[in-house]
């Protein structure tokens, strides 16, 4: 058994273990509803896993690139020119955030 929430037009939010404030109805765990509603969280989860590591791979990227440039192994102008200026639009930002640090007393509190 689990517990479901429902919209306006009918449509599952939400799908929990235990009965909760403002579920709508509870309903079979076998039922074909709620097996696609958690196979979508599941591959939603999934999704947001990859893209969280597109970014961090992205950095592991730009700190390549810069220290094969300061290791003269390849030249900045050896790439193209549009990921030239994505780099140094990256560059230029993280440089702009990194003036700001001393705004955030504690980044526990931050929404991400």
């Amino acid at each position: 058994m689990v517990y479901v929430q429902r919209d306006e037009k009918g449509r599952v939010l939400r799908v929990e273990h235990e009965p909760f404030e403002s579920m709508t109805q509870s309903m079979s765990s076998n039922d074909p509803e709620v097996r696609t509603w958690f196979a979508s969280r599941s591959l939603h989860d999934h999704l947001m896993s990859l893209q969280h590591s597109d970014l961090e791979l992205i950095r592991v990227i730009e700190d390549l690139v810069q220290v094969l440039v300061s290791k003269g192994v390849m030249n900045y102008t050896d790439l193209p020119g549009a990921a030239r200026n994505k780099l140094q639009h990256r560059a230029v930002t993280r440089a702009k955030v990194g003036d700001l640090d001393g705004l955030v007393t504690d980044e526990s509190r931050l929404p991400y």
